[in-house]
């Protein structure tokens, strides 16, 4: 690109998208990248302060920033998304399906990393809604060696850094432990509000089954749904560590895989979370502590949309939820929008 005088440019073309900002009003180019100068344009390019401008001439190894966004959107974009027009050469991401949002988040931080272009990204591992957006990306200044760009398609290493699975359907059993709901003496408060937050997804709840305080039978009330065809079995009641809480050990005898007892979130440290294989199927078998019947969100919450799109959760996948992992119980609760379990 060369630098001209501005009352020079006429017949000229731009390299750049040129801003204009009227407080309150307005602020958008006022002439694109491409644009040939007229005359009639220099009083306007004068008026947002241009008496110099960029004209392109292009150079072998150089890119435009306009050129550098769309490589920068290629390393990003997956199945599920689009990107916007370049504006100011920058392109947005967004989803056209509702999901669950993943980053790669090593090679995220790797490009990030090279200088002079960035990919900023809303946080990983939480839900999105069709036409939500996801991120942007642009380079710094306004060209850029193409070696440059050569090292982040690299370290993307051919597909995209970013990812929207979908949500999958999903039979879900219920299997509601305690002595007191089994013998009528309270009602069950617990199934309405799991019903309530299931109904948001591709759900079906085959049934709910009630057992008292009895290892033996809480595993034959999950292993029967899961005979019946359930793809998840969530287990509510007797999650605490006294004696008579019989749930932990039920749903350990069922044979499944144990990823933990226990996180660090609050509400929700008591969390078990198992996974039982069962003819090529891996079905969830969860322990909701008591505090999911009644704080507006606690760990199930953050990890039912990954439940969802089948999106496997691991021990250290928990363990990560530590930072960001206090919910701060705020009187407007704008969960998802806020920091609780979003540390990472």
């Amino acid at each position: 690109m060369r630098e001209i005088e501005t009352i020079k440019a006429v017949g000229h073309i731009l390299c750049q998208d040129i801003t204009q900002i009227i407080p309150g009003e307005v602020k958008g180019p006022v002439f694109r990248k491409g644009h040939i100068i007229r005359e009639e344009d220099i009083p306007v390019l004068l008026s947002v302060g241009k008496e110099h401008l960029y004209i392109w001439e292009k150079t072998e190894g150089i890119l435009h920033e306009n050129e550098a966004a769309e490589i920068l959107y290629s390393i990003c974009a997956n199945e599920g998304m689009t990107g916007s027009d370049i504006k100011e050469g920058k392109i947005e991401i967004s989803s056209l399906i509702d999901g669950l949002f993943k980053i790669n988040r090593e090679k995220l931080r790797g490009i990030n990393s090279l200088g002079e272009m960035m990919i900023a990204t809303r946080h990983g591992d939480t839900e999105v809604k069709k036409g939500d957006k996801l991120a942007g990306t642009r380079i710094i200044p306004l060209i850029i060696e193409k070696e440059k760009l050569d090292r982040a398609v690299e370290i993307g290493g051919g597909e995209g850094i970013l990812k929207v699975l979908p949500f999958n359907y999903k039979k879900v059993g219920i299997v509601t432990t305690g002595s007191e709901v089994f013998k009528g003496r309270i009602k069950d408060s617990f199934g309405p509000v799991l019903r309530d937050k299931l109904s948001y997804y591709p759900t079906e709840i085959i049934g709910q089954r009630i057992t008292d305080d009895n290892k033996e039978d809480i595993r034959e009330a999950i292993l029967k749904f899961i005979e019946e065809g359930a793809d998840m079995v969530i287990c509510t009641g007797g999650m605490s560590v006294d004696p008579d809480d019989k749930t932990p050990g039920a749903i350990m005898s069922t044979g499944a895989n144990i990823i933990s007892y226990g996180a660090p979130v609050l509400p929700g440290a008591m969390l078990l979370l198992s996974y039982y294989y069962n003819e090529g199927r891996e079905i969830p078998i969860l322990g909701l502590p008591g505090c999911v019947m009644y704080a507006k969100k606690t760990i199930f919450d953050l990890l039912l949309p990954r439940l969802i799109a089948d999106d496997p959760i691991s021990k250290e996948d928990l363990a990560a939820l530590g930072e960001g992992g206090l919910c701060l119980q705020c009187d407007v609760c704008t969960y998802p929008n806020c920091g609780f379990g979003k540390g990472r």
